[in-house]
């Protein structure tokens, strides 16, 4: 169900009355058995695979298909408005290793996104709660450092489109320092949701950081042989 309020770029006005009772009606008599199935919600940024180093802050909310993959709708804020920018899916090593060579170069890693703090799962922040939730956090960034996964953005709000415009973008992770910006951007999200990157990366130092695959995190590859 859509608020009352309407992103300022986006075309169009707010929604008539008729549109927003139906909606409510449809609210409570549909069942949204796939949302439902929606159990994290994580936020990372996302770097454009052929243009490394222009990047986009995404929130995934993910759900698990089976023990070896999952799928995530991407937005670009986690409020009632945000915009769906993408898709994301992650898949186990055992099955990234079944994929054909040209495959595997469209899928990204996942350990610098855990190790360094970047990749949180926004939870809450009150000083009773916290400590419990990111244990929690930290149990999850055990299985997620080890996933490979293959993102698309659909509307690049970076750069200011209105819509979504032009053909979807293969998207990649951040695998090491120096590859942006990264104190000022991660800085900005942190201080929108109560986290600190450096706690984050202090209490993973204990994550072991998995082989990763010569085939994975092609864009990079491509970037640093010119």
């Amino acid at each position: 169900m859509t608020s009352d309020s309407t992103p300022s770029n986006i075309p169009g006005g707010p929604l008539p009355a008729e549109d927003k009772i139906l909606e409510t009606g449809a609210s409570m008599l549909q069942d949204f058995q796939p949302t439902k199935q929606l159990c994290a919600h994580l936020n990372a940024f996302h770097t454009y695979a052929d243009e490394p180093g222009r990047f986009v802050e995404a929130n995934h909310y993910c759900a698990h298909l089976t023990e070896d993959v999952r799928q995530c709708i991407l937005y670009d804020s986690p409020g009632p408005n945000a915009r769906l920018i993408g898709i994301e899916y992650m898949i186990t090593p055992k099955l990234y290793a079944t994929l054909p060579p040209e495959e595997r170069k469209l899928w990204h890693s996942h350990a610098y996104e855990v190790k360094s703090g970047m990749l949180i799962m926004p939870g809450p922040t009150a000083p009773g709660l916290r400590q419990a939730w990111e244990a929690a956090e930290t149990q999850e960034m055990k299985h997620v450092v080890g996933l490979y996964g293959k993102v698309y953005h659909l509307w690049q709000t970076d750069r200011g489109d209105a819509l979504p415009l032009g053909k979807p973008e293969l998207m990649t992770s951040f695998t090491a320092d120096g590859q942006f910006d990264f104190d000022k951007a991660v800085a900005d999200r942190d201080a929108r949701f109560g986290t600190d990157w450096k706690r984050k990366k202090e209490l993973r130092e204990g994550i072991e950081v998995p082989q990763i695959h010569p085939d994975a995190d092609a864009a990079w590859k491509r970037r640093n042989s010119m």
